[in-house]
């Protein structure tokens, strides 16, 4: 076993010193090592940032939503149902469930038309940037290119600003079928559940086809590029001959209102503008259209989003956060490079405002009045009242400008401040916006201006960005019609325009409109000159303009009055409650009309999710009510058989302000 034995180390004789002078340098060796590691450990250490805390905040909660959502599809259906039941109570059966056991079957086949920004877009062209992306969707879906390569991925979702077309070298096409818009985002539906129900009493995807779009073109440009009309012009054909002639029931959401309208004109009007199907096309193929969330004359806050790329809840963020928006999330000016992306996108400006001062009033006066935001009572069992308030000024500069009689406004016209130009030195910036070429004499002009109406607002428009709107002006009109025989009213861009154009000579055909109340929704604006940086946008919201207990509509700078969170009752209802009721020069036939108002009430607790009785612009579509009345129409009730209109706003008395030529 001698080859386990230690081998003892040689050791050769040393002095006392050299034994103290090994120890002292063994010291020396560890203090220096120690400092070396000291100084190691500082340099890793990197300093945090609030942004970086934020990150981390944010990937978690992203971290917990999505295992929680895993949980959720990945244990048995019964589990989420049983705990929802126990907290909220029996859950009521869905629509398809509930008509399918009354004995409905499909009947007449449908089509859906989706709004702005629901319906996916892929890739089919591209620049280096892209590759790897070939039929994979720049919009929808994950948005993963987004955080990717967002420079690369607002390079391709911009169109022409010239043509309002695709940019050489670059084709984004819309996603075809039910997939298209069934979902926006994993987990957010749109269309899903309404499909999901109609499937429940026999419809599948012979009767039933997703007319999608590029959301982005505007309406005559979907056909001239994609011949988008043509095709939805075939399906609806194909459908009504292979359903033993029965008409298509269709259902537009959103912008797809004002789509539609614009395909029953081109569908009727003669080539090559039109699509030559004759005059009695849309009486022989349609028997409704049920409207879901229409914004028939406009939303105020397009007007938010062209004039500073903001809205209620975007002012806010910037409120408290104000350079997370501006370079910290992507590292370069993200509102920037999203408003001149979306200027490029034409359809934003069939939502402007339509019918000027005569539907949304004037310096003085608007069709709602005074109306009061806060429904509850006060502790004191008074509702305050609305003094000196005016929706009537689409975006006013201050607070006071927005309460002041119009007899005590100074106002300087800002068209007469053309253009000295003290230009904005544009190549410190990451991207240049038609803001640059103003000048900072022009953007005073405009605060100076102080209040702007429907009127004055197009002015504006045109002064701030006139790119854009010799685009929109070429493809959208936003006036009413003195002479509807006039043959220039024959040219497409009056026909997604209801006070510019007529209803098709369609008798039996029912239209409906169909739109969440009981949300306050954006109205009117109180603005500012933003000077933070000679970069930014010049103009901002004021969010520090605040009501208080008088003024409950005014919040944030922001005015709100009732509507679906988006589009504003008036909007929605007015065509319908007046304008296109009985006879009119809007509707020579007297194509019967209807108002279905679905009264917002959110959801009890988490486990229900967006709610199933929702009256929020996208939410109403998992609205159960809302779906039972499309699953009966399509089934082949009519609007009597619903039990006719159901309305809990003042649309009606808000019309009778409005002194329209009928």
């Amino acid at each position: 076993m001698s080859f386990l034995r230690r081998r003892k180390p040689t050791s050769t004789p040393s002095s006392p010193n050299s034994d103290h002078n090994n120890d002292d340098s063994d010291i020396d060796n560890d203090k220096e090592k120690k400092i070396i590691r000291e100084e190691k450990r500082k340099n890793t250490n990197t300093r945090w940032s609030c942004l970086d805390n934020c990150w981390w905040f944010v990937g978690g909660v992203c971290t917990v939503w999505w295992f929680l959502l895993f949980l959720y599809n990945a244990m048995p259906r019964s589990i989420p149902q049983y705990v929802t039941e126990v907290i909220a109570g029996p859950m009521p059966d869905p629509p398809g469930i509930k008509l399918a056991k009354e004995g409905l079957k499909a009947n007449h086949p449908v089509v859906f038309v989706p709004g702005i920004v629901t319906c996916g877009l892929e890739l089919w062209e591209g620049e280096s940037c892209a590759d790897g992306l070939f039929r994979k969707r720049l919009w929808g879906g994950t948005f993963g290119e987004l955080y990717k390569r967002p420079l690369c991925w607002v390079k391709h979702m911009s169109l022409d600003n010239e043509t309002g077309l695709d940019p050489p070298g670059m084709r984004i096409r819309p996603v075809s079928g039910l997939v298209a818009a069934d979902y926006f985002a994993p987990g957010f539906f749109v269309w899903a559940v309404l499909i999901a129900n109609l499937a429940r009493i026999g419809y599948e995807e012979k009767n039933m086809y997703m007319a999608s779009y590029d959301w982005r073109l505007s309406f005559q440009n979907t056909e001239v590029r994609d011949q988008t009309l043509s095709r939805m012009k075939s399906n609806i054909e194909l459908m009504v001959a292979t359903n033993g002639g029965k008409k298509v029931v269709v259902i537009p959401h959103s912008m797809g209102t004002l789509y539609f309208l614009h395909f029953m004109k081109w569908v009727e009007a003669p080539a090559p503008m039109g699509g030559g199907g004759g005059f009695d096309w849309c009486a022989k193929h349609i028997k409704a259209v049920m409207n879901i969330g229409g914004p028939f004359l406009g939303v105020p806050k397009t007007l938010a989003g062209l004039f500073s790329m903001e809205a209620k809840d975007i002012a806010i963020v910037k409120a408290f956060a104000p350079h997370v928006l501006e370079s910290d999330v992507f590292h370069f000016q993200t509102l920037q490079h999203l408003m001149r992306m979306t200027r490029t996108w034409d359809s934003t400006m069939s939502m402007i405002p339509k019918g000027g001062e005569t539907i949304w009033g004037g310096l003085d006066w608007s069709p709602e009045g005074h109306y009061e935001c806060n429904t509850k009572q006060h502790k004191d069992n008074h509702k305050p009242s609305v003094k000196n308030m005016n929706y009537g000024r689409l975006i006013s500069f201050g607070k006071e400008v927005a309460t002041l009689h119009s007899s005590k406004l100074e106002r300087l016209d800002f068209k007469g401040a053309l253009k000295d130009k003290k230009h904005v030195n544009a190549s410190i910036c990451d991207v240049w916006t038609e803001y640059h070429e103003m000048g900072i004499e022009n953007v005073e002009a405009i605060a100076k201006y102080k209040a702007y109406t429907a009127d004055s607002i197009l002015d504006l428009l045109y002064f701030v960005a006139p790119k854009m709107m010799k685009r929109g002006d070429a493809h959208f009109s936003h006036g009413i019609a003195d002479d509807l025989d006039d043959p220039k009213y024959n040219h497409y861009k009056y026909w997604s325009n209801p006070l510019a154009t007529t209803l098709p000579n369609a008798t039996d055909m029912e239209i409906y409109s169909m739109y969440g109340v009981g949300i306050p929704t954006e109205r009117a604006y109180v603005y500012k000159v933003n000077s933070d940086s000679e970069c930014n946008i010049p103009f901002k919201i004021d969010t520090s303009a605040d009501g208080g207990k008088d003024d409950s509509c005014l919040q944030g700078g922001v005015y709100s009055t009732d509507g679906d969170e988006t589009v504003p009752v008036l909007s929605s209802g007015f065509m319908f409650a007046k304008g296109w009721r009985g006879k009119t020069r809007f509707n020579p036939s007297g194509i019967r009309t209807y108002i279905r108002e679905y009264d917002h009430s959110p959801p009890a607790n988490l486990l229900e999710g967006r709610g199933t009785q929702s009256g929020a612009h996208v939410d109403i579509l998992g609205n159960f009510a809302l779906i039972e009345d499309i699953i009966r129409v399509a089934a082949g009730a009519t609007c009597e058989d619903l039990g006719g209109e159901r309305v809990y706003s003042d649309i009606f008395k808000w019309s009778e302000k409005i002194n329209l030529k009928l």
